[in-house]
């Protein structure tokens, strides 16, 4: 089976490593152009194009799919090899109808969400803002739409209380690539199951912005603790601005306290708008360099009352 291979992020890696490792080695691997990072302004590879390269896979960096010589060149391109299937995993691009309809069992997709819930570009993230108890991987058959085609294997996992982000990408990073390896060998043997999706279940999961960061410790203990899971959390503490990667919700109750004030110094303690507390466990001050808690205490004596954010 003649394979290509579009991806990005870390999140795809594993997905590719996945190909390779059943025997299922890509044609060619698309990927989203290099980025300059850094001081120096260095271009950097994606993710997937190190991987690629690491196999020895052709890599193509086109930047567009859909307009321009970029786009003819690389309908050129997957034309010339003629692929029974592609396989795409957090590539960045919307594929265009002509190169969808071209592999012989069309293009296969891995979502980070249990489709149709959380289609999108921020899946992961979502679920943690929103509480969810509950995630997982989809592989769904592409068509025109937003991650709207036919569901295909669906894998499931529990998301931890204090999970973050990061933790959850990563297990779901390697969960994809099960997942790929199970709908390639069902997509080979016959057994393929395809299920439309039920739109009226479905949800949708935006791009995430800065300003979602920031703590409004109005909110509820809940609210603010999956804020700093689900995209990391920003305040301020003593004119300097204060990260928050990491917390937990307290048993603490301080209903007289102010929005924001540190109710207990010695773990970092803060009153939300609900009366309950969050403990941060992991922090960064403006200035200095991200720690967990326990060692940041050390450091910096905090006394309680003070409101964060003021």
């Amino acid at each position: 089976m003649k394979i290509v291979f579009m991806g990005t992020p870390e999140f795809a890696v594993p997905c590719l490593r996945t190909l390779v490792e059943i025997g299922r080695k890509p044609s060619v691997v698309f990927t989203q152009p290099d980025k300059p990072k850094g001081r120096g302004y260095k271009l950097i590879p994606t993710p997937v194009k190190a991987a690629a390269e690491e196999y020895g896979i052709p890599v193509y960096q086109p930047l567009s799919l859909r307009k321009g010589e970029d786009a003819e060149e690389s309908l050129k391109i997957l034309n010339d090899i003629a692929p029974d299937l592609i396989v795409v995993t957090a590539y960045g691009q919307i594929l265009p109808k002509e190169i969808l309809e071209l592999p012989k069992y069309g293009c296969i997709n891995i979502h980070a969400s249990l489709l149709p819930a959380y289609r999108g570009a921020a899946p992961i993230n979502w679920c943690i803002l929103n509480g969810e108890k509950v995630t997982g991987v989809t592989s769904m058959l592409m068509d025109v739409g937003l991650d709207t085609g036919d569901m295909l294997i669906k894998k499931s996992t529990e998301i931890g209380e204090n999970e973050t982000y990061t933790e959850l990408y990563g297990r779901l990073s390697e969960m994809g690539g099960e997942v790929l390896a199970e709908t390639i060998s069902a997509l080979e043997n016959g057994s393929l199951p395809r299920e439309k999706q039920d739109d009226s279940l479905s949800s949708y999961s935006p791009m995430i912005q800065k300003e979602m960061s920031r703590l409004d410790f109005t909110k509820s203990a809940a609210e603010i603790h999956n804020i700093i899971r689900g995209v990391t959390g920003f305040t301020s503490l003593g004119g300097k601005r204060l990260k928050v990667f990491k917390s937990k919700i307290s048993d603490y109750i301080a209903p007289e306290a102010k929005d924001g004030e540190i109710i207990k110094s010695a773990d970092f303690s803060v009153k939300c708008g609900d009366g309950r507390a969050v403990t941060f466990t992991e922090v960064q001050l403006e200035g200095s360099k991200r720690m967990k808690t326990e060692d940041f205490l050390r450091g910096k004596k905090l006394e309680n009352g003070t409101v964060l954010g003021e």
